[in-house]
């Protein structure tokens, strides 16, 4: 039973010890100074808040959330067009049905004035 798991024990060790390895010599070889501008913190193009419990706008959260739909949505293509010649043309139809509520949400989420950062 063990000799079933021997092969990812050795890729765990090996992976492990490459990253050691690569971390050492990144340590060993950089020369880049540690000043107090790179160590400082940076998020999202401006300097962090004193307050890490400071309140977001809920336009952020909306707008991270839409793109997370969408991209799933949109990665449902990917099978569909590699077994796109074994389903014929009801996976064809079935498809432009799935893209056509897919634009209807996201002209909706349009007009409402999600997609707005003013």
């Amino acid at each position: 039973m063990l000799a079933n798991y021997a092969p990812v024990l050795i890729f765990l060790l090996v992976a492990a010890g490459l990253g050691v390895v690569l971390l050492a010599l990144g340590l060993a070889l950089g020369r880049g100074s540690k000043d107090s501008q790179k160590l400082s913190p940076y998020e999202c193009g401006f300097e962090a808040f004193e307050d890490s419990r400071m309140r977001f706008d809920v336009r952020y959260y909306l707008v991270a959330i839409l793109f997370i739909i969408f991209d799933l949505e949109i990665a449902c293509l990917f099978p569909w067009a590699v077994s796109l010649d074994r389903i014929g043309l009801f996976g064809l139809i079935a498809m432009g049905i799935f893209l056509a509520v897919l634009v209807v949400g996201f002209v909706y989420e349009w007009r409402k004035g999600a997609l707005e950062w003013d």
